[in-house]
């Protein structure tokens, strides 16, 4: 018998539940040893669910898992821990990170926590992080050594997914799961995370992940096609790569109700601004390092602009100036809503004039919050807030719930809902408080080809019937609605 007809893994006929939903019914799957796999499919499939159920985190209530990988490590070590089991030999590298802080005072890290030197020095580094005093052999393609005395919490998109990546190898397992291990990285990052994840197979490392159909890597041996929990088809690479792609689904969104929409601003104060943003030579430096570099930048009300750059352009930084979360804003040239930062305005005056959407934000809300809450959160701005919303702030939130088709989603727990309406949640808690400025940080990020088009639809038809000022961030130039027209590019914290 060969490798390649030796088992590594089967699904034998598995149903799965959790909590009252059935994830999987009689589903069947074998990796042979020396298969690599990508799972593929719409959001909402069930690829992260399918990852968790290897994982041993469902309930199988049907049918059964066999590993066959754990069995032949137990026939070639001798384990005397008695709590040693499959869980021990697989990695899993989810698209979210799970930093703790250093001190037992915070455990988690909170939102504006990067942008303050003082509690960013509670975040651990890399180096403290990966217990590491030097970079081993194994995580050399990585390229960890640069960022071995950065802080977590000051770590890029791509620099992230490298940390999480080398921690998950740092355990060797037989089994590495990788997550869309591409969400929210620029074309460079990608093409980087290909190359390694080729090169973790090079060095004998069972991958399997969950991608969108174009970005398999070219070491992939397997692909698996996923919708609505099952299976729809399983292919050597070269026959999935003559699949013809699938046309995406027509979008037939509902024309948005003008007058609705039109009585929800009029709550809006009739304050008028000159200038929404004003950045004279802006200047913003972490001990050595230069993150922003003579920035000069202004927005104008109801101007539609896309800020565009690769992972770790100090977009992240700028952004933190405009939202109030960065103290050296006081040291720049910098107005916000016609008033010069440091002249008595505090952060919440500067919040209130916000709305934010980024998918970032969805690691802060508990799994108790449900959807109707995590609205109603953004007239304070306080993420977990426990002062309960007014009467009048709750229907105005099932209005906007009711503008953007969601409200069938009031009590659903927040991080149960799919993608996309936790995506549109986040938007209708960016609308409550009719900002004048709305900040979307790739907003389309983990959505699929229909959900990312929906979305943009949604904000076309928005910003049609309402006046806003819109910042719009983005890897991808065709994730633009079409009323963004101006466009300010940042690559190694200078404007270019």
């Amino acid at each position: 018998m060969t490798d390649k007809q030796t088992p590594f893994l089967s699904l034998e006929h598995i149903t799965v539940r959790y909590l009252d939903k059935t994830l999987f019914n009689t589903l069947n799957w074998e990796i042979n040893k020396g298969e690599h796999w990508a799972v593929t499919g719409p959001s909402g499939a069930g690829k992260t669910a399918l990852l968790n159920t290897i994982l041993g985190k469902f309930n199988i209530i049907n049918g059964s898992i066999q590993y066959h990988f754990y069995e032949e490590w137990r026939r070639q070590h001798t384990i005397t821990d008695p709590w040693f089991n499959y869980r021990n030999l697989i990695a899993m590298v989810g698209h979210h990170h799970t930093f703790r802080n250093l001190s037992n005072t915070t455990t988690d890290f909170y939102y504006q926590q990067r942008f303050n030197s003082m509690d960013a020095d509670n975040s651990p580094t890399v180096m403290e992080y990966l217990e590491l005093s030097e970079v081993p052999a194994l995580l050399q393609p990585l390229r960890i050594t640069p960022l071995m005395e950065k802080r977590l919490i000051k770590l890029s998109n791509g620099e992230t997914r490298r940390v999480m990546i080398a921690r998950a190898l740092m355990q060797r397992p037989q089994l590495l799961m990788l997550d869309n291990p591409y969400i929210g990285l620029d074309v460079q990052a990608r093409k980087d995370l290909s190359n390694m994840i080729n090169e973790l197979i090079a060095g004998g490392a069972t991958v399997l992940l969950t991608t969108a159909a174009h970005e398999i890597p070219e070491h992939i041996t397997h692909v698996m096609t996923m919708e609505n929990g099952a299976i729809t088809g399983k292919y050597t690479r070269s026959e999935f790569i003559q699949l013809p792609l699938p046309a995406p689904a027509a979008i037939d969104l509902p024309e948005m109700e003008a007058d609705k929409i039109a009585a929800l601003v009029q709550h809006r104060p009739s304050a008028s601004f000159d200038t929404i943003i004003r950045m004279e030579d802006i200047h913003i430096k972490y001990g050595e390092n230069t993150i922003l570099d003579g920035i000069n930048w202004t927005v104008k009300p109801n101007e539609k602009w896309a800020l565009l750059g690769p992972n770790g352009a100090g977009k992240s930084t700028l952004l933190s100036l405009v939202n109030g979360d960065n103290p050296q804003a006081y040291a720049n040239k910098l107005w916000l809503f016609d008033r010069k930062r440091g002249s008595g305005e505090s952060i919440w005056d500067i919040k209130k004039k916000i709305g934010f959407v980024s998918p970032e934000l969805h690691q802060y809300f508990t799994s108790r919050d449900n959807c109707l809450q995590v609205i109603c959160s953004g007239f304070t701005d306080i993420i977990g807030s426990t002062k309960p919303a007014t009467p009048e702030q709750q229907q105005i939130a099932r209005d906007w719930m009711s503008v953007l088709n969601i409200d069938a989603h009031e009590k659903t727990p927040f991080k149960q809902v799919p993608e996309s309406a936790q995506r549109l949640t986040l938007l209708a808690r960016a609308l409550v408080k009719n900002p004048p400025l709305l900040i979307f940080d790739e907003p389309c990020q983990g959505l699929d080809a229909q959900q990312k088009e929906h979305f943009k639809k949604v904000i076309e038809q928005l910003c049609e019937h309402m006046p806003v000022t819109l910042i719009f961030v983005t890897h991808y130039v065709e994730e633009l609605p079409a009323c963004v027209d101006q466009f300010i590019r940042l690559d190694k914290g200078r404007m270019v």
